[in-house]
This record gives C-alpha cells, sequence and structure tokens, in this order.
C-alpha cells in the first residue's frame, strides 16, 4: 500500500468523521488499514481472517459490517457479487476497471484495457455524470479450459478403446463362428 494513498483515504475518513460528529475509533482505522494493504478482492471473512491473524485486532462481526457499510458510503471499498459470492476492493484511485469472471471456478481477475476506459470516457450521457465504471466479462479462464480439454480428450480416448475393443470382439466372434462351421463340417 503507497503511504500517500493511505494518507489520502484516512484524511476522507477524518474529516467524515469531523464533520458528522461520530468517534475516531481505533477499529475504523485499522479496518481501513487492513483493506488497504490487501491486494485485489477480499471477503469478510477474509478481512476478519487478516484483522485477527495478522494484526493481532479481532474486531466483531457486526462492526466489521457497519464499517465496511460507511467505507462503501465513503467511496472508499467497493462492493462486488461475483457469481453468488459478494467480494469488496479498496478503491480510492481504482474507480474504472475491468474484471474478467470465470464461470467455472469462480476466479476473479482484473484487467486493464485503455480502450474500453477511453471509450466511456467519451461516451457522452444525457444528464448524469460519470464517477467511473466497473465492468464484469464472464468466461472460462485457460485453467478450467485446460481442465475441460483433458477431460474431453480422456473421454475421446476411452471412447475410442471402447469401439476398437468391441470392433475387436466382433472380429473374433466372427472368427469363432468360422472355426464352429469348420469344425461341423469336418466331423
Amino acid at each position: 500500500m503507497k503511504d500517500s494513498v493511505f494518507r489520502s483515504v484516512k484524511r476522507i475518513l477524518d474529516n467524515f468523521l469531523e464533520m458528522n460528529n461520530h468517534r475516531k475509533t481505533p477499529e475504523r482505522y485499522t479496518i481501513l488499514k487492513a483493506i488497504y494493504s490487501t491486494e485485489g478482492h477480499f471477503t469478510l471473512e477474509e478481512l476478519n481472517d487478516k484483522l485477527q491473524n495478522e494484526l493481532k485486532f479481532p474486531v466483531s462481526r457486526a462492526t466489521l459490517y457497519n464499517t465496511l457499510n460507511l467505507f462503501l458510503e465513503l467511496r472508499l471499498v467497493t462492493r462486488h457479487r461475483f457469481q453468488g459470492t459478494t467480494k469488496y476492493e479498496a478503491c480510492y484511485h481504482n474507480d474504472s476497471h475491468c474484471h474478467q469472471i470465470c464461470t467455472i471456478c469462480g476466479k476473479v481477475t482484473e484487467v486493464e484495457s485503455p480502450e474500453i476506459q477511453m471509450a466511456v470516457n467519451n461516451m457522452h450521457l444525457k444528464r448524469f455524470r460519470k464517477d467511473g465504471f466497473t465492468l464484469y466479462i464472464y468466461g472460462v479462464c485457460s485453467s478450467c479450459q485446460t481442465r475441460i480439454t483433458k477431460r474431453k480428450n480422456m473421454e475421446r480416448r476411452k471412447k475410442l478403446e471402447l469401439l476398437k475393443s468391441q470392433e475387436k470382439a466382433k472380429r473374433q466372434e466372427k472368427a469363432d463362428n468360422q472355426n464352429r462351421t469348420k469344425n461341423k463340417k469336418t466331423v
């Protein structure tokens, strides 16, 4: 985490808390620090684990949930719903980006696309001010595609082996029938 980014988000939080006469609690600042030191997306449980295990600062689930909602309101955090899972990410200076989501394993990867960024920036929307965007691209990741291809190839090989063994059995049966016919003629 860049110190300048953390100082900026801390200042935003400070200003909000002061203007609204809210308390500046160590829980809020520790949760903010944990979020901004996390790379990529995280679930509520992963954040809770980080607070307890790495930072040795356990907080109640209610505190964590309420603090995340405050950070969502302040736009310090963004929430994503990826295939039935809710994940969060720090979003200060990261308002516009794309995600590719594997529909098989659920893996989420951020993708930078200057072309999409430029296209959205150049869009003229009536009576609407753009703040940012998030684009979700669904598909199959290379790992899952490899597994699918291997499985299909294995199924083809098994089918081919089965056909070969059936063909061999037919030839053997035909040969056995011919031998029986020969044996009957000689008797």
